[in-house]
């Protein structure tokens, strides 16, 4: 069975406000978890007036009151912003609120562009290529293992999931290495995906924490009763990526009917290799390209990532997205 989970970055829409987009995430999270996501993950990221998670332990402790059984976490949390033991004691007590819940992935882009990374940081000299030896410290109070000579409290002895995430293969090399799950951003970065997928489960050695190679993949959805109602649905993401893209990021927009052939045949081109992993569509079209991705990649578990402007009918995509899983392990 694929297993399905859900990223929110919790978008502001144009017109809202963080706290619409708090209030809306917290409905999001008891919406899956009622469905039967396995997780709840939301990310790290500084500096975009459309993203509401910057303060991702603080937001997954809402998401916790929010719920009851669903495992939640971060996907992720840039290890390089941070010193691993803030980072041992903030999902440390989040582990003590929500036992038996909480995942940490952990990434080493910055989540920001170079003038909030180095307001975030205070100075540049935290390196990301420092990042294998940041996550093993936080292992390390996790384990209280005595290692660092520090306890982290909370932190010690936790019982938190560490992930690997990653765009590239340097990500599945570490997660390998260390015996741990990986995920991997297709939703955005495809390109690196299959050999990243091939060379973790290539050269993966089994840990204490995972005995055999665990694969998430991301992946798109904008699901509705329709195509044609998916497709404009849809259009909101690719617009918010494009102004991204383009230095100009903004809060997530309106659906525009024809937006993607607005961007002439070279624009467009690149949207769809961008999002390539990506389902758009009615029920029927929706399962398909899911059950086609899963074949492909044969990933264990799918990030389903899902921005759309209008909150009722992002839970709609969503219910459309449970169903199809629903059939495809069915159909296993």
């Amino acid at each position: 069975m694929t297993h399905y989970s859900l990223l929110d970055l919790v978008p502001v829409i144009e017109g809202g406000s963080v706290a619409q987009a708090l209030a809306n995430a917290a409905d999001i999270a008891a919406h899956v978890e009622r469905l039967g996501f396995t997780r709840y993950w939301t990310a790290e990221h500084h500096g975009m007036t459309g993203i509401a998670s910057a303060a991702t332990s603080v937001v997954l402790a809402h998401i916790g009151n929010a719920t009851s059984t669903i495992r939640i976490g971060a996907g992720g949390i840039m290890l390089p912003n941070h010193a691993p033991l803030a980072i041992a004691e903030q999902f440390g007590t989040l582990d003590a609120l929500f036992p038996g819940r909480i995942d940490l992935g952990l990434g080493r882009a910055p989540g920001s562009d170079q003038i909030v990374a180095r307001a975030m940081r205070r100075n540049l000299d935290s390196d990301a290529n420092a990042f294998p030896q940041d996550v093993v410290e936080l292992q390390s109070y996790f384990a209280d293992d005595g290692q660092t000579g520090i306890r982290a409290t909370p932190g010690a002895g936790a019982a938190v999931a560490l992930w690997i995430l990653g765009s590239s293969t340097f990500g599945a090399q570490l997660a390998a290495m260390l015996g741990l799950p990986y995920a991997f951003a297709s939703h955005f970065a495809p390109d690196a995906l299959m050999a990243a997928i091939d060379l973790y489960r290539r050269t993966f050695r089994p840990s204490a924490a995972l005995a055999k190679p665990y694969v998430m993949a991301g992946f798109n959805v904008f699901a509705a009763d329709t195509d044609d109602e998916a497709e404009l649905l849809a259009s909101s993401q690719q617009q918010a990526f494009v102004a991204l893209r383009t230095g100009n990021p903004r809060q997530l927009p309106p659906p525009v009917a024809g937006y993607r052939a607005s961007l002439g045949a070279q624009g467009a081109a690149i949207l769809d290799h961008v999002l390539s992993c990506s389902a758009v569509g009615g029920p029927a079209k929706v399962a398909r390209e899911i059950a086609a991705f899963v074949a492909r990649t044969g990933v264990d578990e799918l990030m389903i990532a899902s921005a759309i402007y209008d909150h009722e009918a992002r839970k709609r995509s969503l219910e459309i997205t449970a169903q199809a899983m629903r059939e495809l392990a069915l159909a296993a």
